[in-house]
């Protein structure tokens, strides 16, 4: 029996609603309830967001499914003959297959890069991103918490990974799982790379929590998702990003905040 279009749609919503808050929950019971004393030496403002923070970053989160969901009706429903998409992995092979996620990180970091950065322009910025900057303090629940029209420009990822670059459906579904779970990481309010990891080889190049956390904090700079090549390049990252990433994954004496602060 062929799928309604109503029936993929909320195929789609309700996938990335439960990926969502599987990921989003599983990171606030962890981080925020039981690992919240021991890992305190790992947060990276030393405050808790009010309880009117989560509820917003969920509202807004619940829209932006909806418009994900919405992009990939019009995509994979009414489109798929005309993307590059492909079910056969022989079609390709394995090697372009583990190739083509290299391609999709690039694509993408490229993509939010400059589209983020575009849309801190004062122009723009009251209107598009204001929403996902009231969570100065980010938590895991901000992760998806954008205006309508940024949950679009957001969602327009979807479209030009598929119109672009041959892809396996499959691949393409793993590839935007791991791109909620780093999302998630990216807004925690802790960080998880081991201490000196920012000046590693690798790690000077890797987005971390604090870089994003900064972001919020400081509303300018580090606008990257998945890498840290073009804020370097452009000369957008922070200048004290190695010294909060220091003391972020170093011991403290700080104790935690037993109840919600004001941000």
């Amino acid at each position: 029996m062929e799928t309604t279009f109503f029936e993929f749609w909320a195929r789609e919503a309700s996938g990335i609603v439960s990926d969502y808050f599987i990921f989003a929950t599983s990171a606030f019971v962890l981080f925020y309830i039981l690992l919240k004393k021991p890992m305190w030496f790992r947060k990276v403002q030393k405050k808790l967001p009010e309880l009117t923070d989560y509820g917003r970053d969920i509202l807004y989160s619940m829209i932006s499914v909806t418009i994900f969901a919405t992009v990939a009706l019009v995509v994979f429903y009414f489109a798929k003959d005309y993307t590059n998409t492909y079910d056969n992995i022989s079609d390709y092979g394995w090697g372009y297959y583990v190739f083509s996620f290299v391609m999709m990180f690039i694509i993408h970091d490229t993509y939010f890069y400059w589209m983020h950065r575009a849309m801190h322009h004062p122009t723009l910025f009251k209107y598009i991103h204001l929403v996902h900057h009231k969570s100065t303090n980010p938590s895991p629940w901000t992760a998806y918490a954008f205006h309508p029209l940024e949950g679009f420009l957001e969602a327009l990822i979807v479209p030009i990974i598929a119109f672009t670059l041959p892809v396996h459906n499959e691949a393409l579904g793993w590839f935007f799982l791991f791109q909620i779970f780093y999302n998630v990481y990216g807004h925690l309010g802790f960080e998880l790379y081991p201490k000196g990891f920012n000046k590693t080889w690798i790690g000077r190049w890797i987005n971390t929590s604090v870089a994003h956390n900064l972001h919020h904090d400081k509303f300018h700079g580090n606008y990257g998702l998945y890498f840290l090549f073009w804020d370097r390049m452009m000369g957008t990252l922070r200048s004290e990003y190695d010294e909060v990433f220091d003391r972020s994954t170093g011991e403290s004496k700080v104790k935690p905040e037993l109840k919600p602060q004001a941000v």
